[in-house]
């Protein structure tokens, strides 16, 4: 497969590119910026000699100058270098540093705030579809994801299944991030079930037989592992008593399919509808972070029942999105966003389907998904 054009755009100056393992940051950078200097943190004796001597980056910086950008890849590897990249930004002003990385767990803990706001904090998304254009294959995306890493391989199904695995390896085995792996690997099979679902922390525990602690540590893991996030419930303004707890999702609807079990009592539906509103939610996610829009996502969910599986809401709109894996569509499909449109009427309704036609019920417009996934495109307002 040739080369994919990213949204991705590089903001002026130095800054923090994150994104999961794969996502395509160093292949990007590569390309964007073929004479930059680069240290590459992966190979074991870059780390060993930046982590035991993090004041050898000046003598790289002097000697690499006139290259114009230095890249640090998987700068979470030796967070010992942050003080001495804020020391060099003031001394070398020109110079543009790019700090990738795919764990924020270090970096939280020993100091990103240490270049005071004078790096962006960028992130690298799965692939959109806009940016696959004709390549785009519904079907193929939620079975596979769209994690570059995966989608680019010549055995791409062998590919996702060993993806989970190298997370173990590189990063919870080798960073001591748990004590026993076997247990954290149950964990994450376990958790795949609570993909797109409201979580419940005890009810993990009690199925992984581990304290709520535990879970909760793992999920933090997770969390700082960019492999999963929470999306929090949407309480501006509420009318009716809502849920307390947020959703869980892994960035990729493949990475869920590829850890979530199946077998002869599953059905179907049980692992469609999950991936197809994960995959949603991940082009919601690079929608607005490429554009730069002025966004939060959330969720929304009455105690009675009624849900609207993405609200965004921010400075640049309010828009309320229902996914519904279904190629028809009944009466009962559009009442939790009727019933959030009846409180607040200022926000957009759009109702997404697997049929084939653009529709408008009761005032929700209902559009295809897959004609909503192809024409989500940063910069631009989202589909009508």
């Amino acid at each position: 497969m040739s080369a994919v054009l990213r949204f991705f755009d590089h903001p002026g100056g130095s800054y923090f590119l994150f994104g999961p393992r794969g996502t395509g940051k160093s292949t990007w950078l590569r390309a964007a910026y073929p004479d930059a200097a680069w240290i590459d943190l992966l190979d074991a004796e870059a780390e060993r000699n930046y982590t035991t001597r993090p004041e050898r980056l000046r003598e790289f910086v002097r000697a690499n100058a006139g290259r114009g950008t230095i890249v640090i890849d998987e700068i979470q590897r030796a967070p010992q270098l942050l003080p001495v990249v804020h020391q060099q930004m003031e001394l070398a002003p020109s110079i543009r540093f790019v700090l990738t990385g795919s764990s924020a767990r270090k970096l939280r803990r020993e100091g990103v705030d240490l270049l005071a706001g004078r790096a962006v904090l960028c992130t690298m998304h799965p692939f959109m579809a806009a940016e696959l254009g004709e390549r785009f294959d519904l079907e193929r995306s939620l079975a596979l994801g769209m994690v570059p890493l995966v989608v680019m391989a010549e055995a791409p199904e062998r590919t996702l299944r060993g993806y989970i695995d190298l997370y173990l390896q590189q990063e919870v085995k080798a960073e001591g991030l748990v004590r026993r792996l076997d247990d954290f690997s149950r964990f994450l099979e376990t958790a795949s079930f609570s993909h797109a679902q409201v979580l419940n922390v005890a009810a993990i525990a009690r199925e992984c037989v581990a304290s709520r602690n535990t879970v909760e540590s793992y999920l933090g893991i997770l969390e700082d592992l960019l492999i999963a996030a929470r999306l929090p419930v949407f309480r501006r303004r509420a009318k009716r008593s809502l849920v307390t707890h947020a959703k869980l999702y892994f960035f990729d609807c493949g990475i869920f399919r590829s850890l979530r079990p199946v077998g002869p009592l599953d059905a179907r539906e049980e692992i469609a509808g999950p991936a197809l509103e994960g995959l949603v939610l991940q082009h919601l996610r690079a929608w607005v972070g490429y554009g730069n829009a002025d966004y939060r996502i959330y969720f929304w969910r009455t105690r009675g029942g009624s849900e609207v599986d993405f609200v965004l809401y921010g400075g640049a709109g309010f828009h309320a999105i229902e996914v519904k894996n279904s190629r028809s569509l009944r009466p009962h499909d559009l009442r939790g966003i009727r019933t959030f449109h009846a409180d607040y009427p200022e926000a957009s309704p759009l109702l997404l389907y697997r049929g084939d036609e653009s529709l408008e019920r009761d005032g929700i417009r209902c559009l295809p998904v897959e004609r909503f996934l192809t024409e989500l495109t940063p910069g631009r307002k989202m589909p009508r």
